[in-house]
């Protein structure tokens, strides 16, 4: 079930991924696939960082490391068993040139993330998303904290010194979702046989869903356009 609202004009979205009934297990072998594109339109341009003090007079560090708008496209709800006892996950976002890498991190419950400080200033990863609010406190470089999600939804994450550093972490109670590559390609495997509806999301914003059926072993396109 995904429900939104609006504040001040702009969207805020939380996802709550549940399970539907009526499907096999999601480690039966016989699973299909589910790919394609998602064409972001104008929203393609990045947002860069404000150059530090370390940058000046330099390369710039944003130019070295482009930062390309991503999506994420998941199941609207995942089949049972999509997340019977799953092994613990890890993942890392990086606080590099004042900006979070990556820009949006998709995971699943139980996972992990660690957020070094991989700049050579101060910096205080914070959130007040509702599904999991938390303050790591300042820490310099070569320091790393670390954060567990337990619960689904989107978590909105911010540096309490550096004002116009931002990223998201989805949190997904199942595994049927996909980071779109740097040309906007996503592809969700193993997906069960069946019927199912399939959303992409990017920057707070969702398409509407598009209902998709899964043959066992074969391939369903869907493609995605943000306008």
């Amino acid at each position: 079930m995904i429900s939104g609202w609006r504040t001040g004009g702009r969207v805020v979205v939380a996802l709550v991924f549940g399970l539907a009934a009526g499907f096999p297990p999601a480690r039966a072998a016989t699973g299909g696939v589910i790919r394609g594109r998602v064409d972001l339109g104008r929203r393609e341009a990045p947002v860069l960082p404000t150059p530090s003090v370390d940058a000046l007079g330099g390369a710039d560090p944003a130019a070295e490391h482009p930062m390309p708008s991503r999506s994420v496209v998941y199941l609207e709800s995942g089949p049972l068993g999509a997340f019977e006892q799953p092994a613990p996950g890890h993942a890392v976002m990086d606080q590099r040139h004042e900006t979070f890498v990556p820009h949006v991190l998709a995971v699943t419950m139980g996972t992990t993330v660690d957020f070094p400080n991989s700049d050579r200033i101060y910096h205080n990863v914070f959130s007040l998303s509702k599904p999991h609010p938390f303050d790591l406190g300042r820490y310099a470089v070569g320091h790393s904290k670390s954060v567990r999600f337990d619960r689904p939804g989107i978590v909105r994450v911010f540096c309490d010194i550096h004002s116009h550093m931002n990223a998201f972490i989805l949190v997904f109670s199942h595994r049927f979702f996909s980071v779109t590559d740097a040309a906007g390609r996503y592809r969700i495997e193993g997906v069960p046989p069946g019927a199912y509806d399939v959303i992409a999301w990017n920057e707070g914003t969702l398409s509407p869903p598009r209902s998709v059926v899964v043959t066992a072993g074969g391939a369903t396109d869907v493609n995605f356009v943000f306008p």
